[in-house]
């Protein structure tokens, strides 16, 4: 009696038949990529002692801090501002609505580095801002670098975000609006307890791309003359015209902030995407 042959699955058969000569192509375009990178590297005239100066350098750092701050600062305005106006658009009020609408179409028909300087030299249409009762103040003195620069992110991309959390909450099953006002629920009740719970599967992959682009988005902060990453490089190449050194470090430490923030993200999407059938690989 002959040996039994071993028995192969049906999918990994078909697996091994398969012929994939586009990631061959691929691979072979990444490798002669990786390769002229190198070269063009090793043979540009690039003084690597003062990037590894920098790389670490308390100045470099302080300015990677309040990149990182910004970044914090803008998305907390950013995210308040998106669900306000991602609920706005659900409300049956039609000027609340309207409003929403203007808003969302102020914000991303104008450049964000014009809404940045607009919000800078606010004190040249509105010298003095106050509130009957409280007091009044220059506006000079209130809307400072930090100020404009976070105002001016978190304003804009609130406007971007929110279209993220509307798209979010219109893929909830309407059942599940109609199920928890049947058991007596308010709206607001029904929207933290089960209406974002679930909508957050939908969230949080464009969201947490919102949250890369914000950390590269705050170098539009150095136009205003805030010390992030950017500004704090410049400045230093301003001095010692060292500025593809500068530029380099500058590149290192986005790409550290963006690699955490990406992992951060993939966490919370296996996190919010249990019990949710994922599709195949392409």
């Amino acid at each position: 009696m002959p040996a039994s042959l071993p028995r192969l699955d049906i999918a990994e058969a078909v697996r091994i038949r398969r012929f994939r000569p586009l990631r061959l192509l691929l691979g072979a375009l990444a490798i002669a990529f990786a390769i002229f990178v190198f070269r063009a590297f090793a043979d540009a005239q690039i003084d690597w002692s003062v990037v590894w100066e920098y790389l670490l350098a308390r100045i470099t750092i302080v300015g990677l801090g309040f990149t990182i701050l910004m970044t914090l600062v803008a998305m907390m305005i950013g995210l308040s501002v998106a669900v306000l106006l991602a609920v706005g658009f659900g409300s049956h009020n039609p000027v609340t609505r309207w409003i929403c609408k203007t808003y969302v179409w102020l914000f991303r028909g104008t450049p964000q580095l014009l809404q940045l300087l607009l919000w800078y030299n606010l004190a040249l249409v509105f010298p003095v801002v106050g509130f009957p009762g409280l007091g009044s103040w220059q506006t000079v003195d209130l809307m400072g670098p930090f100020a404009a620069a976070a105002i001016g992110l978190g304003l804009n991309a609130g406007a971007y975000m929110s279209e993220i959390i509307r798209s979010g909450l219109l893929s909830v099953d309407t059942g599940q609006y109609e199920a928890a006002k049947a058991i007596g629920m308010t709206r607001g009740k029904t929207l933290r307890k089960v209406i974002f719970p679930q909508a957050m599967r939908v969230i949080i992959p464009p969201l947490g791309n919102e949250f890369i682009g914000m950390t590269k988005n705050t170098s539009l902060a150095s136009i205003v003359g805030f010390g992030e990453l950017i500004f704090v490089m410049q400045s230093i190449y301003f001095y010692n015209f060292k500025v593809i050194e500068m530029l380099l470090v500058s590149a290192f430490w986005y790409l550290v902030v963006t690699s955490i923030l990406s992992v951060g993200q993939y966490q919370l999407e296996r996190r919010f995407g249990r019990g949710f059938r994922r599709g195949g690989r392409l």
